[in-house]
């Protein structure tokens, strides 16, 4: 039987766009993925709770809850945590410098890697010009998002059922449209001239559900991902390299492995 991985640790985790209150928050595999995971600083970017749906409709299932308690007891336990956030969680904004529960609600802050990188933290939603200057369609995209998300929610339920590992459908339909393709493209230069601005050597945002760690015109650009479609956070690991760790895949190779040696062990 395939063993789950070991707990590991990192410098520094970066996790955004998980969207509690929505229904199609992976929060069965984001509970995973911190039952594994350990950081002295984990900085939350953004869109963490879904109010633009909680308005909507309200939707908080006990998984919800169990996330926030466990980042709680994180927390209590020594993880330093600041929460930057974004567009679906702006409420926030009007606690800035405050703690809840022992994490620090933040605009925007910079972490420095071992190695001395610095790191811009923002959620990036100012930089999305829908957002900033046509809030009602950036509303009503959210609602086509939602249905994009419940379909691919039933389509994983079936690849579940014949064996099949997570995949995520609305991710790459997402990836074939053109003006998807250039907004994610545009969005991305934005915050790395951002960075440039703010004399620092690259930027780690959110917002787009679409994670990258790529340089770009000298300034190293990361994206989270989301835990919606992707399942992706950012980790720095103890000699300042940062790694996109897609928990899905990691998941899958690691039951994979665990059932060769099992099957070598039983021959």
């Amino acid at each position: 039987m395939s063993q789950p991985p070991e707990t590991k640790s990192y410098r520094a985790l970066f996790i955004s766009d998980l969207h509690l209150g929505a229904k199609g928050c992976q929060s069965d595999l984001f509970l995973d993925f911190l039952k594994h995971h350990d950081a002295e600083t984990i900085y939350l970017v953004g869109d963490i709770i879904d109010f633009w749906r909680l308005k909507r409709s309200w939707y908080w299932p006990q998984q919800h809850n169990d996330v926030i308690q466990k980042l709680l007891r994180k927390g209590r336990k020594g993880t330093k945590i600041i929460y930057v956030p974004g567009n679906h969680d702006e409420f926030l904004r009007e606690y800035i410098g405050t703690h809840f529960g022992g994490i620090e609600v933040m605009r925007r802050t910079v972490h420095t890697t071992v190695s001395g990188e610095k790191l811009l933290i923002i959620h990036g939603d100012e930089f999305d010009v829908v957002v900033r200057y046509a809030r009602w369609l950036a509303l009503v995209g959210d609602v086509g998002y939602s249905i994009a998300l419940f379909c691919n929610t039933k389509f994983n339920f079936f690849r579940r059922k014949l064996g099949f590992p997570y995949w995520s459908l609305s991710a790459w339909l997402k990836l074939k449209v053109k003006n998807a393709v250039n907004f994610i493209g545009d969005f991305e230069e934005a915050l790395a001239q951002e960075a440039a601005r703010c004399d620092v050597d690259g930027v780690v945002c959110g917002h787009i559900h679409h994670p990258a760690d790529r340089m770009m015109n000298g300034i190293h650009y990361l994206n989270c991902g989301d835990w919606m479609e992707s399942c992706t956070a950012l980790g720095e690991r103890e000699d300042g390299t940062i790694e996109i760790i897609h928990w899905p895949k990691t998941r899958a190779h690691q039951e994979a492995r665990d059932d060769v040696e099992a099957a070598k062990a039983a021959a």
